[in-house]
C-alpha cells in the first residue's frame, strides 16, 4: 500500500452522531414502504367523566361505561380500580383490535420536516441542556471548577477508581428507584474534569455515568416509569418479581464496575491503551486547558460557595422528580435560578457573567440538536403507522412458547421494539395489555413478561441511537463505534445475565 493511500486510510473516519442519526432516519422512512401499517385501537381512563374512551386508528373516540364489565368485553386484563387509582396514565393497547391501514410512506418532505418537529417535541429537554451549559460557562469562567478539581485530587489521590464505583453505584440507584437517564446529562460537564485528572480517560466517565444508568433502569425495582407502569399494565403490583430483580441489579452493576475497573486500570498504566487514545488530546484540551494542580485558583469563599449552590441543585432536582411530579419544565427552572445565582456570586460583572452563561450555553448547542433529531426518527414510525404492526407480529412470533425459551424470545423482540419505542412508559402501556396475557396461556406468571420487556429494552438502550447515547456521546466527543467497540463485551455478559436470570424466574 502507498504512503498516499495509507495516509488516506487513516484519515478516514467515522461519521457523526449528526450522520449516523440521519441515515437512521432514512432507514426509519424506508421502513414505513416496507412493513404493512396498522394500529390497535386504544383504551384511554376519562377521569373527569369516570368513563373509558375507545380510540380508534383515526382518532375517533367512544364512551364506553367504567366498569370490570367493559374490561372483560375488551379482553383488557388490567383491573378497573388501576384506572380509576391513575396508574395508567396512557391509552392502552386493545387486544385483538389490531387491523390493517393505508400504507402511509414518509417520504422526502416528511423526513425534511421531522426534526424540526422533533425539536418542537423535544423543547423541555433541550431548554434544560442549555441552562446546564449556561451554568457550566459560569463555573469555568471563575475557574471554579478547576480549584474544586484541585482540591478533590488531593483527598481522593491513590483511592480515584472508589470515587468511579460510588458515583456509578449511586447513578445505578437512581435509575432503579426512580429512572434516572436524561438528568444523568447534568453530570458529565462535571465529573469529566475529575476523571480526567485522576489519570482516566473520557470512556471511563461515559462508561460510569451512561452504564450505572442502564443497569439501574435496566433492572428497575421500584421505576414509575418502566416495572411500575408496566406491572401495572399487565394487571399485577410491581412487588411480583422483584426479589430477581433486586439480585440481577446486584450482580450486573458489579459486573459493570469490574469490567470498568479493568479498562481503567489498563488506561491509567498505559495511557496509549485507551480506545480513544487518539481523541484524548483534544478532550484533555477541551476539559483541562486551564487547569494546572500547581498553579490552580485558590478554592475560596466564593468559589466553594459557588460549587455549593450548584451541587445542592441535584438533590432538589432529585427530589423534586421522585416526589413532586417534576419534569424538564420544573428542573429548567431550577438551574435557571441556580445560573443567576451563580452569576451573582461569581463577581464578574454585568456583563461578563452574562456573556459566560451563554457561551456556556452555546457550547452544549450541538447535543440539544442531536435530542430533537433523534427524536425525529420516532415522529417518523409513528406517522408511517408501522409501531403497532411490530408489536403485533412479536406477540405471534412468541404465542405458544413456553418456559425458558419464551422468557429468552421476549426479551430479543423487546430489545428489537425498543429500538422503535425508546419510551419506557410508552412501550410498557401498548405491549402489556398484547403480550402479558400471552403468559397464562402457558402457565407463567406475568411478572416474566415484566422482567423481560424491562431487561430487553434496558439492554438495547445501551446502544441504540434512538436513545440517549448519541446525545451523551456528543457532549463529550467521542464517536459511536469507539462505544460500541468499548461497550460490546460488558453488552454480551450482561445478555447472558439476563437470560439465565429470566429462566430462573421463570421456574421459580
Amino acid at each position: 500500500m502507498s504512503e498516499v493511500a495509507k495516509k488516506k486510510k487513516k484519515e478516514r473516519k467515522f461519521p457523526t452522531a449528526f450522520t449516523v442519526l440521519f441515515i437512521v432516519l432514512i432507514i426509519a422512512a424506508v421502513l414505513t414502504y416496507v412493513i404493512p401499517a396498522g394500529s390497535y385501537d386504544r383504551l384511554q381512563y376519562d377521569s373527569e367523566n369516570s368513563q373509558f374512551v375507545r380510540i380508534g386508528s383515526d382518532g375517533e373516540e367512544t364512551s364506553l361505561e367504567a366498569s370490570q364489565e367493559v374490561l372483560d368485553e375488551l379482553n383488557v386484563t388490567v383491573p378497573l380500580e388501576n384506572f380509576v387509582r391513575g396508574d395508567i396514565k396512557k391509552p392502552v393497547a386493545i387486544p385483538g383490535s389490531y387491523h390493517k391501514l393505508e400504507q402511509s410512506p414518509q417520504g422526502f418532505f416528511e423526513v425534511a420536516r421531522a426534526p424540526i418537529d422533533g425539536i418542537a417535541d423535544s423543547i423541555g429537554i433541550i431548554v434544560f441542556v442549555l441552562l446546564l451549559g449556561g451554568c457550566i460557562g459560569v463555573l469555568n469562567t471563575t475557574g471554579t471548577f478547576d480549584a474544586g478539581i484541585a482540591a478533590l485530587s488531593r483527598k481522593t489521590k491513590g483511592k480515584e477508581f472508589l470515587m468511579v464505583a460510588i458515583i456509578s453505584s449511586l447513578i445505578a440507584l437512581g435509575g432503579t428507584t426512580f429512572g434516572m437517564a436524561e438528568e444523568t446529562i447534568a453530570f458529565y460537564p462535571i465529573l469529566m474534569p475529575i476523571f480526567l485528572a485522576s489519570g482516566y480517560d473520557a470512556m471511563v466517565t461515559i462508561a460510569a455515568i451512561y452504564m450505572g444508568s442502564s443497569i439501574g433502569t435496566m433492572f428497575s425495582t421500584t421505576n414509575a416509569f418502566s416495572v411500575v407502569v408496566a406491572s401495572n399494565a399487565a394487571g399485577i403490583s410491581f412487588k411480583e418479581g422483584m426479589n430477581i430483580r433486586i439480585i440481577t441489579l446486584l450482580i450486573g452493576q458489579a459486573i459493570s464496575l469490574y469490567y470498568i475497573y479493568r479498562y481503567a486500570k489498563k488506561v491509567k498504566n498505559d495511557p496509549s491503551k485507551s480506545i480513544i487514545a487518539e481523541e484524548m488530546p483534544r478532550i484533555r484540551k477541551q476539559y483541562l486547558e486551564n487547569y494546572d494542580p500547581e498553579h490552580t485558583a485558590p478554592f475560596n469563599f466564593r468559589r466553594i460557595g459557588m460549587l455549593v449552590v450548584f451541587m445542592l441543585a441535584f438533590p432538589v432536582m432529585i427530589y423534586g422528580v421522585m416526589n413532586l411530579d417534576w419534569w424538564f419544565e420544573e428542573m429548567s427552572t431550577l438551574f435557571l435560578v441556580v445560573g443567576i445565582l451563580l452569576m451573582i456570586l461569581s463577581g464578574l460583572g454585568e456583563q461578563k457573567a452574562v456573556n459566560s452563561f451563554l457561551d456556556g450555553a452555546a457550547d452544549l448547542v450541538s447535543v440539544a440538536l442531536i435530542i430533537g433529531v433523534a427524536r425525529a426518527i420516532n415522529i417518523i414510525l409513528d406517522d408511517g403507522m408501522i409501531s403497532d404492526t411490530l408489536l403485533y407480529n412479536a406477540s405471534n412470533i412468541i404465542s405458544g412458547m413456553n418456559g425458558v425459551l419464551f422468557s429468552t424470545v421476549q426479551m430479543v423482540l423487546f430489545s428489537f421494539l425498543g429500538i422503535f419505542i425508546p419510551s419506557s412508559s410508552g412501550l410498557a402501556t401498548l405491549s402489556m395489555p398484547i403480550i402479558a396475557p400471552l403468559a397464562d396461556t402457558v402457565s407463567i406468571g406475568r411478572d416474566v413478561v415484566v422482567s423481560a420487556y424491562n431487561f430487553g429494552q434496558g439492554w438495547m438502550a445501551i446502544i441504540a441511537p434512538t436513545g440517549l447515547i448519541l446525545a451523551t456521546l456528543e457532549m463529550v466527543d467521542v464517536s459511536y463505534n469507539k462505544w460500541i467497540k468499548f461497550i460490546l463485551p460488558l453488552m454480551g455478559i450482561i445478555l447472558i445475565l439476563s437470560v439465565v436470570m429470566l429462566g430462573v424466574q421463570t421456574m421459580i
